[in-house]
């Protein structure tokens, strides 16, 4: 086991993920807009150790491994405080997005049921000594699901924000457009890309499928 630098900042992004999915059930503006940083700093560490690995070849089976690992943990984490302050009623506050309004069960059957199969298989292929490591399709659904979180984090410190101050009428119709714009097209966009990347994966790696039932 190696523990370069890269694989340090995989390992912080995964200890940062339960205080990301905590903060957003405080009250206030504040604790919302701390974990949208902390989404956002983990989000580049994502970016950062994966260059870091290339430029210094550091690749690592133990970072290609925890990577996707990460990336699942933090989406597990985060859908709970989205899908539950998306579909409270009768809160204080009302955050459910817009075009969505809250965020559907079907939808996150879809979002976590694809990554715990990924998973599984991970751990399948693993067995059989081969790693599978984020290919693009996975990386661009990653990218386009942290831009949904990101987005919905920062939707509910806005919220908090409207409840707070005096906020211009006409700043504040043109913003909730253009914020829930990029919430409901990456909430689309994720979906198509997380089944498309699930038939991928299982695709590419069919041969292992195939062994094991030799």
């Amino acid at each position: 086991m190696r523990w370069t630098l890269p694989n340090i900042l995989t390992v912080s992004r995964i200890c940062l993920t339960p205080v990301i999915a905590l903060l957003p059930f405080f009250l206030g503006y504040r604790p919302k807009l701390a974990a949208f940083a902390i989404f956002l700093a983990a989000a580049i560490t994502d970016t950062i150790d994966g260059w870091l690995a290339r430029r210094y070849q550091q690749v690592s089976e133990l970072g290609q491994f925890l990577d996707p690992i990460a990336d699942k943990l933090l989406l597990f984490a985060t859908l709970v405080p989205i899908y539950w302050l998306t579909n409270r009623a009768g809160g204080v506050l009302d955050y459910s997005m817009p075009w969505w309004g809250g965020l559907p069960p079907w939808v996150v059957v879809v979002l976590v049921g694809r990554e715990v199969l990924i998973t599984a298989f991970r751990f399948f292929a693993k067995r059989r000594g081969v790693v599978i490591p984020a290919a693009g399709p996975g990386k661009l659904k990653a990218t386009v699901q942290a831009v949904f979180i990101g987005s919905a984090l920062a939707w509910f410190a806005w919220r908090d924000l409207e409840a707070s101050f005096r906020i211009d009428p006409g700043f504040r119709a043109f913003w909730e457009q253009f914020h829930g714009a990029v919430m409901g097209g990456t909430l689309a966009a994720s979906v198509v890309l997380t089944i498309y990347s699930m038939v991928v994966y299982l695709y590419r790696y069919r041969g292992l499928l195939r062994n094991s039932g030799g």
